[in-house]
């Protein structure tokens, strides 16, 4: 087996049945959302998913680390949300009883569910096999039925091997143009549904979600940007998550004229790194503020290896060796190589670094 080859499978796979759990939970269980310290919302999908995904890394790599977003102590004093997401858990399947087996089959049972959950702890670092989860990232565009991503990255020594985005609500078609609804109601339409992926030094790929096995994949690759001007540029739906004046301000000095597509979740550089969309600015609203490595180490080697640039707002390469934030970065720019230092120099000017 090639390098990673088995850790790519599982890894897809996973995202998979944790794909299709979210899009049962939209459809079936109203939207309901828990609150949580930093007032994010928080979906019963989260912990469904972070579950699934936990239990087939620890049954294929035992050892491993995981630094996941969630952590069960809500479930154990809730008894009745406990109950509704292993529900879900015992019975999503994928219809392909060989693809079950590459990730351990099913959770034996509610406790292990919890225990899967809260092994999501690792303080991560530069040392040894990590992965890096996100069960759902965008929830509020989960939540409205817009963009959202399953994402799953390893990280050996603190670098991102493998990389992986299930984005249910993203058209299959790599060529399909990011329109302005791009982020809202997208759910279910036949042709949507798509699952991104990248080895480090073996390029990147999209494929069709299913409910079984894996699709066949094909090659992405950033589009060309030959007039920079006529470039499609990527941000965040929520103003708290990055500072829209500033990428209206950078957007205005490149002479891009298009309207900026906004969309929740790493669904961007997944969008991006097929030629879907051009450039991803993600400026920081407030100094202090750190990006978590789950928002960003998927898409991150998603888009270097479509033949991407990924820096943050100082050209530096965004560092996941530091723990469970990207402590030494401040917001990200991603773009295709050949016009990544014509869009940082204005990302300088307009931040005044």
């Amino acid at each position: 087996m090639s390098t990673y080859s088995k850790e790519l499978q599982v890894a897809e796979l996973a995202v998979q049945k944790a794909s299709i759990l979210t899009k049962r939970v939209f459809h079936e269980k109203a939207k309901g959302t828990l609150s949580k310290d930093d007032k994010s919302p928080v979906t019963i999908g989260d912990f469904g998913a972070q579950a699934l995904i936990i239990h087939a890394i620890k049954q294929a790599f035992p050892n491993d680390e995981i630094v996941g977003e969630e952590e069960a102590s809500s479930l154990r004093d809730d008894i009745g949300l406990r109950d509704q997401i292993w529900a879900l858990v015992e019975s999503t399947v994928l219809n392909e009883s060989s693809a079950e087996e590459v990730l351990g089959g099913p959770v034996k049972n509610m406790d292990a569910m919890l225990d899967a959950i809260d092994a999501g702890n690792s303080a991560g670092g530069s040392k040894g096999r990590i992965w890096a989860l996100d069960p759902i990232d965008g929830t509020k565009g989960f939540l409205r039925g817009g963009q959202y991503a399953v994402c799953l990255a390893l990280m050996v020594d603190g670098d991102v091997r493998v990389g992986v985005l299930g984005c249910p609500n993203l058209p299959v078609d790599d060529s399909a143009p990011l329109s302005a609804n791009v982020g809202t109601d997208s759910t279910d339409a036949e042709g949507y549904g798509v699952l991104f992926a990248a080895v480090q030094g073996q390029g990147a790929t999209s494929r069709a979600l299913s409910q079984g096995g894996l699709q066949p994949s094909r090659s992405i690759a950033m589009k060309p940007v030959r007039d920079i001007t006529q470039a499609t540029f990527c941000e965040s739906v929520e103003a708290g998550h990055s500072s829209h004046d500033d990428q209206a301000a950078i957007a205005k000095k490149l002479g891009i004229v298009k309207e900026s597509v906004r969309m929740d979740s790493q669904a961007k550089y997944g969008s991006i790194a097929r030629g879907a969309g051009d450039i991803y600015l993600r400026l920081p609203v407030k100094a202090s503020y750190q990006e978590k490595i789950w928002d960003h180490a998927a898409g991150d080697l998603i888009v270097r290896e479509a033949g991407g640039r990924v820096t943050d707002a100082l050209g530096r390469r965004l560092d996941f060796s530091k723990g469970r934030t990207l402590a030494e970065n401040k917001g990200v720019v991603a773009a295709p190589a050949a016009v990544h230092d014509q869009v940082l120099k204005v990302v300088m000017e307009v931040l005044g670094k």
